[in-house]
């Protein structure tokens, strides 16, 4: 009797991704890109650099209660399903989810849905990097530093920078500073998403909403990025502000004018698109400018 050949299909070896889609499709569940095989394979990436992990546990735990959760809460929750599960020590643990990741994203265009399978990274450090408490009494900065930078080459930090921001300003700007020079477009951009005073879906910044001046340094710094990935972020930073400081955000632009290139005139344009729907003169007449 002759066998058939069988071919033999094998998990990839390395860390996965889940299957995602480009973009939301109609009448699809974002929250469907946490599900099952999400979570498989969180729990394969994280035993390749931590043996001791108990995928089969973290799995059953990750599971239960999760089907009503809409994606934010999807992702709150692995993050306590991890917390569970790893390290105590949260440096410790963080440090498996860094090396855990996957290859960095290479280009800024069309990235598609793939990258929420970071949300519970994201949670991660949000929740567990701002107290000492949860790292042996350690100050938990850098090391959440690092792991923001590095999960923002494959998703984005925007939303977990935020709670940094509103406790730590200062030592969170600075470093956002720093980032601004970056060579990878992802982290340049981050350093003004994630400052957005009013970033959709994510935490507001009371401080910056109040007074953005702090901020402003970093939208300098960026105004002439060489990606437009990093420039619509800009613009997008200087509409926030038009919302609350209208004159300032017009001032901004008025300033940026000056010398603006072709890419500059359009950012300027694109900030100041909403009042400028809205009838507001000054906008009208800037986005006239900046033709």
């Amino acid at each position: 009797m002759t066998r058939k050949a069988t071919t033999l299909h094998h998990k990839p070896a390395g860390p996965r991704l889940p299957a995602a889609p480009r973009s939301i499709q109609k009448g699809s569940f974002l929250g469907d890109l946490l599900d099952r095989e999400a979570i498989d394979c969180l729990a394969h990436n994280i035993a390749l650099v931590h043996p001791k992990f108990d995928g089969k546990a973290f799995q059953r735990m990750a599971l239960e209660g999760l089907k009503p959760l809409a994606i934010l809460q999807r992702g709150q929750h692995l993050a306590r399903a991890l917390r569970a599960h790893l390290p105590e020590r949260y440096t410790d643990a963080v440090e498996i989810l860094i090396h855990s990741l996957t290859p960095p994203m290479m280009d800024t265009d069309d990235l598609g849905l793939g990258g929420f399978f970071y949300l519970p990274h994201v949670s991660f450090v949000a929740t567990y990097g701002l107290d000492a408490e949860h790292n042996a009494g350690r100050d938990p900065f850098e090391v959440s530093m690092r792991a923001q930078y590095e999960i923002t080459r494959r998703f984005t930090a925007e939303f977990s920078m935020r709670p940094y921001l509103i406790k730590w300003p200062e030592r969170t700007l600075g470093r956002l500073l720093e980032w601004t020079r970056d060579l990878d477009p992802h982290v340049r951009r981050l350093c003004s998403e994630g400052a957005r005073p009013r970033l959709p879906w994510a935490m507001r910044i009371p401080a910056f909403i109040k007074d953005p001046s702090p901020v402003l340094p970093i939208l300098e710094a960026l105004k002439d990025d060489v990606d437009l990935y990093v420039r619509r972020s800009v613009a997008n930073h200087v509409g926030d502000i038009a919302k609350d400081h209208p004159q300032l955000a017009f001032e901004i632009c008025e300033r940026w004018l000056d010398g603006a290139s072709a890419e500059r005139k359009w950012m300027i344009r694109h900030a100041v698109r909403h009042p400028a729907k809205k009838g507001v003169k000054e906008a009208l007449r800037l986005r006239k400018l900046a033709k």
